[in-house]
């Protein structure tokens, strides 16, 4: 029997990195997850970290993320505790939980291992796509340059994972899907902070992708997928370093 779902809030937060405001300051529109409570807890603080809500090097508080979860501190504590050993947060003796600042070399290997991945997606995509699927892709396409025009870099990165989920599950192979969804989560987390100097650049690779997948060509989808991808690795490192200077 399943336990209360927590509540996650849809709209990402503000605050400068490292501060406590942005819990206070986010709004509180939330969503119903059925699930056990540790589960949605958990789920909750990923998605809290994703869209920017909790910034990288913010302090966790445990009483402050149970109030705005609208849970008690226990599963907030063991989702903290979840949440470093798969790297999310850093747990610091006698200083507390703090949201992981991923380094440049982690964040390289990462987006390395998904533009492989991805290209043989686009590849297989291209050689089974039927006439509804690429239909879909437009589709996607048409909501990515939507919310490219905009300005909303939230929805900029959701389409982004929307397109790029839906190639993956063109593709057929449950295996690939498998490993993908295993980086899909840190790809949004490193993608939202570029999702507005990528923006347009970024849709109309799409653009040029889908087309590829239309016409069936395999090896163009492939190299177009490939070439996207090395893009957003370099356009990460690029932010990383303008904001070193």
């Amino acid at each position: 029997m399943n336990e209360p779902a927590v509540q996650l809030p849809e709209s990402l937060g503000g605050g400068k990195r490292g501060g406590r405001g942005a819990l206070s300051g986010a709004a509180t529109q939330r969503v119903e997850r059925p699930a056990p409570l540790r589960e949605a807890v958990h789920t909750a603080l990923i998605e809290l970290i994703i869209n920017g809500t909790l910034q990288p090097g913010q302090h966790l508080v445990e009483l402050e993320l149970a109030q705005y979860l609208g849970v008690s501190r226990q599963p907030v504590r063991e989702a903290l505790q979840r949440l470093q050993t798969e790297g999310w947060v850093d747990l610091r003796p006698a200083q507390g939980a703090f949201v992981h600042t991923p380094t440049e070399e982690e964040a390289d290997q990462l987006l390395s291992v998904r533009s492989v991945l991805e290209t043989h997606s686009a590849r297989l995509a291209a050689g089974r796509a039927t006439e509804e699927e690429i239909e879909r892709l437009w589709e996607l396409q048409r909501e990515g340059e939507a919310r490219v025009e905009t300005d909303d870099a939230e929805g900029m990165t959701a389409a982004n994972a929307a397109l790029h989920a839906y190639i993956t599950e063109i593709s057929g192979n449950a295996v690939l899907a498998e490993h993908i969804a295993l980086v899909e989560r840190r790809v949004r987390w490193y993608y939202r902070p570029i999702a507005r100097p990528r923006g347009h650049d970024a849709w109309a690779e799409h653009a040029e992708l889908i087309k590829a997948i239309a016409a069936h060509d395999t090896d163009l989808a492939a190299m177009i997928m490939n070439r996207h991808t090395e893009k957003t690795r370099q356009a990460y490192h690029d932010q990383r370093v303008a904001e070193s200077e």
